[in-house]
């Protein structure tokens, strides 16, 4: 277990405590039997790719965050997934973790039960628990974030993710973090221009990153989204699909941010910025604000 003292590990450290308390009261074979009668998965990586002509969006269900504290009330998620999917999102994210983000698995289950487009759990996924518990309560994605794990707990979450059919949205913010998601050979990276560690913005880092995904995997840019022109920019850093949630929950009318942001044209990893360079991955600026953590 990671026992740096950072943000991160303080959001772990909760994470575990109350996974604890899930565990004594559904013990893992009777979850595994959950997961296994849950209908199949949605395939959340088509959903996102969509036709390839603009950018995909998973559109979060978010109350608060560590970095803003509360951002909306949100009494009725499955009235916001609703909106959401009627608008035309490509997925809809639902945090789950309950003391920084005030998420549950009731949230998730009442999102599922509404819509039919893929569903993330978004979550700090640090066990085989949690993955089966999203499998179960019918999560098509769940969130592996590469700066919470070691290689060998990656790599066998990520399996897992497979086994039961899910998709992971592998999850980094640094050039190593992006290297060691790589290896895993996934479907789905997202970068995070928030580090996780200090809640810090960089969304030079990000944008850099983004470009050196390969193009046969879907690119996700999260965070530092507070209007249009932030999705555009990621866009024309090569992201295939953006994850909004504060811009969403904190808007007069998510509705149209949704289709707003679904009309972004995408660019494709060759229309990235050529100024960058590959090996760079080091902000050029400071931290700056932005949306969502």
């Amino acid at each position: 277990m990671r026992t740096t003292g950072t943000v991160l590990d303080s959001i772990i450290e909760g994470v575990r405590e109350d996974l604890e308390v899930r565990r004594e009261e559904l013990p893992r074979p009777a979850l595994e039997r959950l997961a296994s009668q849950t209908a199949p998965a949605r395939d959340a990586r088509s959903a996102l790719a969509g036709d390839g002509t603009t950018l995909g969006l998973i559109a979060e269900v978010k109350r608060r965050s560590p970095s803003k504290g509360d951002l909306a009330e949100i009494a009725d998620p499955a009235a916001l997934a609703r909106i959401y999917a009627e608008a035309g999102t490509s997925a809809i994210s639902v945090l789950t973790e309950a003391r920084r983000f005030g998420g549950s698995l009731v949230d998730l289950d009442a999102v599922r039960g509404s819509v039919d487009v893929p569903v993330l759990r978004k979550d700090f996924t640090v066990e085989e628990y949690q993955v089966l518990e999203a499998r179960a309560h019918g999560a098509d994605m769940v969130l592996l974030i590469v700066a919470a794990l070691d290689d060998a707990q990656l790599r066998d979450l990520h399996a897992l993710t497979r086994e039961l059919g899910m998709h992971a949205l592998v999850e980094v913010h640094t050039g190593p973090e992006l290297e060691r998601a790589l290896a895993l050979d996934p479907e789905l990276v997202g970068v995070n221009a928030r580090d996780l560690t200090t809640l810090d913005v960089h969304l030079d880092r990000a944008t850099e990153l983004l470009g050196r995904v390969p193009a046969e995997v879907l690119a996700v840019g999260e965070s530092a989204v507070a209007s249009i022109a932030d999705v555009e920019a990621y866009a024309r850093a090569g992201a295939d699909a953006v994850l909004v949630g504060e811009a969403l929950v904190t808007g007069a009318d998510p509705r149209r941010s949704v289709q707003d942001f679904r009309a972004v044209a995408r660019r494709g990893r060759d229309g990235a910025d050529a100024t960058r360079t590959a090996s760079s991955t080091e902000p050029t600026q400071g931290p700056q604000e932005g949306g969502d953590a």
